[in-house]
């Protein structure tokens, strides 16, 4: 079945470009909205430029009245990694369309890494969908226990026991099944078993279907921090079936929610704009808001990893709050927050040291604030953090450099940033006391 891609360059021809004006003539796309990203060779985070390339978007306004038909070809995102490129395919009932996954997997074995929630909705389906009209494939399945907890390295090891007990070979293919936990432990298993195999994301929850799941970060946590033990390894494509989120709960629907309005904040002005107006519409899980909202926020993953894939400046921005939030996923214990709680909290923070410094204005302030409590997500850190906590936790964060702390900030208009160590630490001091206990 044809997937509904429509991409440009700059140097897309004449041809293409009356194409495109027919199918607006024709009313089978909405005008388009142009969105330049940052990133390009001459640009830096926190200013406006042009890239080598853009992107035509879906008029956010048109697109959340648009039906959704759960047989439809899936909309496509690429992740432009030359010949590690792959697709994410977003919508409705891709689980049944056998062929999507089945293009994918190139030897025999297939290894199906879930957890006990995830499982008894949709491993079932996962397999039919692998398997149907297809019967020399087999298999094997690999149930892990549900938790930010259990993202170890014991746990990890249940799959690769798994895996060299079945004797999967080198042609065969991990398949990632259930939220941000899993996808990272099946990744960093696929880049390690027989020093890497393929493997493939089927995310089930908002935070890995709008950002975890692309961009091939994977790996573990250790008692010290979080996600130290790991490695870039990028998934032969992913699959967003938007409708395993009718089983998700509340609370991680909100929580993945901090992901979208992230990007928003550090470089898409106008889709922060349309969550103003929609947080509502996502929260109860109008379809149409959720399969803007998905591919809105993959095309900025996407478009940021392509450019940086191995985060060397500018997919660090992607990370805006994140210094203070895995600051309180790990001193606070994992699990005990969702991720995306936490970052929220730590994005309230990032914003306020922001204001400190001078780089933003309060309106910036009082509306992330306004949005991040409407989709029903913190806005500070628990009690039982103090500013040593904070502190001695972010000098091991990854983005410390040469001994110092560089962190995301917001500067200057609404969907910029800037990812820096030149700051005031009396902004930082301040910041952190106002959030914690000293």
């Amino acid at each position: 079945m044809a997937a509904n891609t429509i991409s440009l360059s700059l140097s897309s021809n004449l041809a293409a470009s009356k194409t495109l004006n027919s199918l607006q003539t024709r009313g089978l796309i909405p005008p388009p909205t142009i969105f330049f990203p940052l990133g390009s060779a001459k640009s830096q985070p926190g200013n406006l430029s042009l890239s080598s390339r853009f992107r035509v978007r879906a008029s956010a306004s048109q697109l959340i009245n648009e039906p959704v038909n759960s047989m439809t070809s899936p909309t496509v995102v690429h992740v432009d990694l030359g010949n590690r490129s792959y697709p994410i395919y977003i919508g409705a009932g891709l689980l049944d369309q056998s062929q999507l996954l089945q293009r994918h997997v190139h030897g025999k074995r297939v290894l199906v890494v879930t957890n006990e929630r995830v499982a008894p909705l949709y491993l079932d389906r996962t397999i039919d969908a692998l398997t149907r009209g297809n019967p020399n494939v087999t298999v094997e399945t690999v149930i892990l226990p549900d938790g930010e907890k259990f993202k170890d390295m014991d746990t990890l090891m249940k799959v690769f026991d798994k895996a060299i007990e079945s004797r999967l070979d080198r042609k065969c293919t991990f398949v990632a099944l259930g939220g941000g936990v899993i996808g990272d432990m099946c990744g960093y298993a696929a880049a390690s078993y027989l020093r890497g195999v393929n493997f493939i994301q089927i995310p089930t929850t908002v935070m890995a279907q709008v950002d975890s799941s692309v961009g091939g970060k994977t790996g573990i946590n250790h008692r010290l921090g979080k996600n130290m033990i790991g490695a870039f390894y990028q998934p032969q494509c992913v699959l967003v079936d938007t409708d395993t989120l009718n089983t998700l709960p509340d609370r991680e629907m909100a929580s993945g929610l901090a992901e979208v309005i992230k990007y928003g904040l550090i470089r898409d002005a106008e889709f922060f704009e349309w969550q103003e107006k929609n947080i509502e519409a996502l929260l109860a899980r109008d379809p149409a808001a959720l399969a803007y909202a998905i591919k809105r926020s993959c095309e900025n993953k996407a478009d940021v990893v392509s450019q940086d894939e191995k985060e060397s400046g500018l997919r660090a921005t992607l990370n805006l709050g994140h210094t203070f939030g895995h600051a309180i996923e790990t001193g606070f214990g994992y699990g005990e927050w969702l991720h995306g709680e936490a970052v929220a909290a730590g994005t309230v923070m990032a914003v306020d040291m922001s204001y400190r410094l001078g780089w933003i204005d309060e309106s910036i302030v009082e509306r992330v604030d306004n949005i991040l409590k409407r989709a029903k997500l913190p806005t500070t850190p628990p009690e039982s953090m103090t500013v040593s906590m904070f502190k001695s936790i972010m000098a091991v964060d990854k983005k410390v450099a040469d001994g110092l702390l560089r962190l995301i900030l917001l500067k200057g208009p609404l969907g910029n940033c800037v990812f820096t160590g030149d700051y005031d630490r009396e902004a930082l001091d301040a910041t952190l006391q106002a959030f914690s206990k000293s």
